[in-house]
């Protein structure tokens, strides 16, 4: 059975710097488009960032510039730097394969950022 385990989150101040990490178990993650996801209180899930196998990437506008996701395929492991962070980036982080499926939905790793 395949799982994701997110980690890495934490509470950080406006302009800090975090690095998230999703350890895949498995055979899906090498080749498979992964994907980080974000849910902010009271709101709808929403993509962030997706890498391909090819490690093409695609950014939601909210994050372009400031976010970076990557992959090591050797070690099974997606990766979401996020510098310049904001309060409004405050929420629950998770990583899926893209397009999401809702079997691999793990516990995610909750961000917050104070102003």
């Amino acid at each position: 059975q395949v799982q994701l385990v997110e980690s890495g989150g934490g509470l950080v101040q406006a302009g800090g710097s975090l690095r998230l990490s999703c350890a895949a178990s498995g055979s899906i993650f090498s080749i498979n488009t992964m994907g980080w996801y974000r849910q902010a209180p009271g709101k709808q899930r929403e993509l962030v960032a997706f890498i391909s196998s090819g490690r093409r990437t695609n950014y939601a506008a909210s994050v372009k510039g400031r976010f970076t996701i990557s992959r090591d395929n050797a070690k099974n492991t997606v990766y979401l730097q996020m510098n310049s962070l904001k309060p409004e980036d405050t929420a629950v982080y998770y990583c899926n394969r893209y397009p999401p499926d809702n079997a691999y939905w793990g516990q995610g790793t909750q961000v917050t950022v104070s102003s």
